[in-house]
């Protein structure tokens, strides 16, 4: 009878550690389905974003050449306004002291840390990590990554831009029309100046750093599931994210007086405005 009793407590404790690792499968399964709904809520959210974006950038536009063609009359006045528009300013290299004082205005200032606060915001609502879980503990971890993503991506780049001797600082298009324009700032999202005159280049640091934040975080701080299908997953957000700062940068008032002039953001690319753009 003692044997009996034995060998089917075996029998239960065999078929308990048989069922434990499919019990653990289908947890990591539910957390992993969690972690992709998360993820295409925040491409959701970043794509709405741009398209707000790129349509209050554009209302400027549209209504200034409302009023131009509206007060003008037929005798030419908008072709000799278009005659009388600036010439491009040449290019102007920025110094060593300017290149610190952006890298510092892009990791430390007001910009990174409004974006990793939205960020972990937008990610707070989508419980992504969800192991973080929720409240102002989940919150405060969820900051800190984002924040320490962006950090090491604008190192990064800084660093790659100096190793190849690039600028990466954004410039306004020398060009007219809402649509050149855009194309302009989502181009220069992998573009960079070189040499002393300025020629665009393709940048292997804008296509790098934005995944080298991403990698760090997974393979950090991140739970251990998430891996470099992840990290570049995250990557192209933040690529996105920076396509819809040169479309800000582009369009939007950048004078004395502007928002950007006030939060400091403006003059963290130090890139002079040239052109018929100012």
């Amino acid at each position: 009878m003692r044997d009996t009793h034995q060998r089917a407590g075996e029998r239960h404790e065999l078929a308990a550690q048989a069922d434990r690792p499919a019990a653990e499968h289908e947890k990591n399964g539910d957390q992993a389905a969690e972690s992709r709904v998360s993820e295409r809520a925040l491409a959701r959210h970043i794509l709405i974003l741009l398209s707000v974006i790129a349509i209050l950038a554009a209302l400027p536009v549209a209504a200034e050449a409302q009023w131009v063609a509206d007060s003008g009359d037929s005798s030419g006045t908008g072709a000799s306004t278009a005659a009388a528009q600036p010439a491009a300013a040449p290019y102007v290299r920025p110094t060593r002291v300017t290149k610190i004082h952006n890298y510092l205005l892009d990791t430390l200032g007001p910009y990174p840390i409004v974006g990793a606060a939205l960020v972990a915001g937008v990610n707070q609502v989508g419980n992504g990590p969800p192991d973080w879980k929720q409240g102002v503990e989940g919150y405060a971890r969820r900051f800190g990554s984002d924040f320490g993503i962006a950090a090491i991506t604008t190192t990064t780049r800084y660093a790659l831009s100096a190793a190849f001797n690039q600028d990466a600082m954004y410039y306004r298009c020398e060009c007219t029309g809402v649509f050149r324009r855009l194309g302009h700032a989502v181009i220069s999202t992998l573009t960079a100046r070189r040499g002393a005159d300025g020629q665009t280049v393709f940048s292997v640091p804008a296509l790098v750093a934005p995944y080298a934040g991403s990698m760090t975080a997974v393979y950090g701080w991140y739970p251990d599931r998430y891996s470099a299908r992840d990290a570049l997953r995250m990557g192209n957000y933040t690529m996105l994210a920076w396509m819809g700062g040169n479309i800000v940068l582009e369009f939007f008032p950048s004078g004395p007086h502007s928002l950007f002039s006030r939060m400091h953001l403006n003059s963290r690319h130090g890139a002079p405005d040239s052109g018929p753009n100012q």
